[in-house]
């Protein structure tokens, strides 16, 4: 009880003492002006003659260079007497503001992510943003809001002026001294006037509020009651296609399986499930975790046609308040917006967690353990289409740059990592202990405020469960030996199946060597690395970067809902061809241009998918091992 009353007392002195010199920030969302939005700071006390402004470069939970500050536009600094400062923009993402002693207010128009022109690198949608005049507003904090070199810790207080039917879907708490609601003249209604509603969030610092999403629409929403949590869902579905009941209806299970996989009691009072749909075509889709919500863009179906894929999204992200929220290194709980230093731990922060959304479904009876199987068949599958090779750990550290063509396979050799390691720590523990206890015990020493050195993670877990648990990190996590699937499987009675080799012609693409790049204002479909590519793609010369503008004579659509059948049509076609050709649009010397590609066309060997089943002879002691891997404890 003195324990507690004394973080009590120095939380509340620590408060007190940020609220006395705030960020204050206020957001209109009324008055919009070629699809931007003006951003107002009224700035706390800045004690350095010069101060560098920045807005983030990356963010947590992406692991993908983003440069929010190329949608910032017309950057201003005043004084208290509305006195314009000197300003120099530095790069994308920082001004230097001369004699910022005397600052008193910055104001800056910001774009949009989801439809810009701008140049640089792509915005993955889920942490990007979105301004679309009395519909939808998506704002991913990291888009809006900056901060003074050194001054992250102190609070922040936002303000949303909005029309007064949209409400603003978020984990964050609305403030108890909201703004008066009332009228006020928008700028487009020449002589008329329109009811203004605001709303006010204060949050403790910079990490705290880059981690807190907010979308204001017209309301969609939904509350569920999962143990002490009150969760949050909120949609936007500009056809109406699919409600936030509906949604709620069909992740409620999932959510109630994970409540008993954590024992019963969850580690935040709220969450939001925040969901955008889109009926554009898109290039790329999915969701970004957060402590107390979770953001989703994905495109616009029926809850039928997506309901499968909103389950295992739900629980993907939610778990996640597991790792990294109470389990995480130093570099993501300091993290560094603008000189970000990656940790070698993904395949706990995204690998572990991706095991545990399907785990805890076949574990409470959502997927049968066939269909989980499936599931883990699928991972294997796909993560042999990167470099199986490559240490984890140093993937990890390299995926933003070295290793970015390979971050996907964090989802699917991680996974992989997860259900290997479970099934190690119960065979260890004659099923006593899995990574589900590992993870509780890290959880316990840990937690939300406290982090771990990440070169020690290993030894701490070692300390926690076996000297063979070691063995197993430094050999296939940070080492570079495949992990040996058949014989860990066997362990709980499952066959996985090599299928051997056949020759057919090849289509070139696939999930490890394609992405989208921007030719003549379409998204097209490029190649993404030249390591992914097989034996026809090598002898046709294909480099990363290339952008196919056509295939054997033919031109390839922009990417869309035109693509699939292209190339389709590409398959049948290709058997029958005595040459495979492309044009594509390469850099060449620093200059884009044109370059022809042939090669004969010829079968080449390509390995058949491998396979995962039950063997329906295993042995007593494999079965029991099965009961503790894939059951949930008693």
């Amino acid at each position: 009880m003195k324990r507690l009353n004394y973080v009590l007392m120095a939380l509340f002195l620590a408060t007190s003492l940020f609220a006395a010199d705030p960020y204050k920030y206020t957001v209109d969302l009324v008055n919009i002006k070629d699809d931007k939005v003006m951003v107002t700071l009224a700035t706390p006390k800045v004690r350095k003659n010069e101060a560098t402004f920045y807005m983030p470069k990356i963010v947590p939970g992406t692991y993908a260079i983003a440069d929010y500050g190329r949608m910032v536009s017309d950057f201003k600094a005043f004084d208290k007497r509305g006195n314009e400062l000197e300003v120099e923009r530095l790069d994308n993402n920082a001004w230097k503001i001369s004699k910022a002693r005397k600052v008193r207010k910055i104001t800056y128009w910001v774009e949009d992510t989801y439809d810009t022109e701008k140049p640089g690198p792509s915005i993955f949608q889920p942490a990007g943003t979105n301004i679309e005049d009395d519909k939808n507003f998506v704002i991913n904090t990291s888009g809006f809001f900056g901060y003074f070199e050194g001054m992250k810790k102190e609070e922040f207080e936002l303000t949303f002026i909005r029309d007064k039917h949209f409400y603003g879907a978020t984990g964050l708490q609305y403030s108890k001294n909201q703004p008066i609601i009332g009228k006020i003249i928008k700028d487009n209604s020449i002589g008329t006037e329109a009811n203004i509603g605001a709303d006010k969030f204060v949050v403790e610092d910079y990490d705290k509020l880059i981690d807190s999403p907010l979308m204001f629409s017209e309301a969609d929403t939904a509350i569920i009651k999962v143990a002490n949590t009150d969760v949050l869902v909120a949609s936007y579905s500009p056809n109406k296609m699919v409600t936030a009941k509906q949604i709620a209806a069909s992740i409620e299970e999932v959510l109630e399986a994970q409540n008993k996989f954590l024992g019963g009691k969850l580690p935040v009072d709220k969450y939001a499930f925040i969901f955008y749909f889109t009926d554009q075509p898109v290039s790329s889709y999915g969701a970004l975790e957060h402590s107390y919500s979770s953001f989703y863009y994905m495109p616009e179906q029926t809850i039928e046609q997506m309901e499968q894929q909103l389950r295992d999204f739900a629980a993907h992200e939610f778990f996640h308040i597991v790792t990294p929220l109470n389990i995480h290194s130093e570099e993501i709980g300091s993290f560094d917006f603008n000189d970000p230093k990656m940790s070698r731990h993904l395949w706990m922060y995204e690998g572990m967690t991706e095991y545990f959304a399907g785990s805890v479904q076949v574990k409470y009876g959502l997927v049968s353990p066939q269909q989980y199987l499936a599931m883990l068949e699928e991972k294997l599958i796909v993560s042999q289409q990167f470099k199986d090779q490559l240490p984890f750990t140093e993937l990890s550290l390299g995926a933003l740059d070295e290793y970015e063509d390979q971050y996907y396979n964090v989802y699917q050799k991680g996974a992989l990592i997860g259900a290997a390691l479970d099934i190690k720590l119960r065979e260890l523990s004659n099923g006593a202990y899995g990574v589900q206890n590992m993870m509780a015990d890290l959880s316990a020493k840990y937690g939300k405020d406290k982090s771990f050195k990440d070169d020690e993670l290993f030894d701490e877990i070692v300390g926690l469960t076996y000297p063979e648990i070691g063995e197993f990190f430094e050999t296939y996590v940070a080492g570079s030996e495949t992990i040996p699937y058949k014989e860990i499987f066997d362990k709980v009675g499952v066959d996985v199946v090599d299928n051997g080799t056949t020759r057919q012609f090849s289509l070139i693409f696939n999930q490890s060597n394609i992405t989208l790049a921007d030719y003549d204002g379409k998204q097209m479909l490029a190649i993404s690395n030249e390591s992914g590519l097989d034996e026809m793609g090598k002898n046709l010369g294909l480099k990363k970067g290339d952008i196919i503008l056509e295939m054997n004579g033919e031109a390839i659509p922009a990417y869309g809902p035109e693509i699939q059948g292209f190339l389709s049509g590409q398959v049948q076609k290709i058997p029958g061809l005595d040459t495979y050709t492309m044009t594509v649009w390469r850099e060449v010397a620093g200059a884009g241009q044109k370059v022809e590609l042939s090669a004969p066309n010829k079968q080449i060997e390509i390995k058949i998918p491998p396979s995962i089943q039950f063997n329906q002879n295993a042995t007593e002691k494999q079965l029991q091992l099965r009961k503790y891997w894939l059951e949930p404890a008693n």
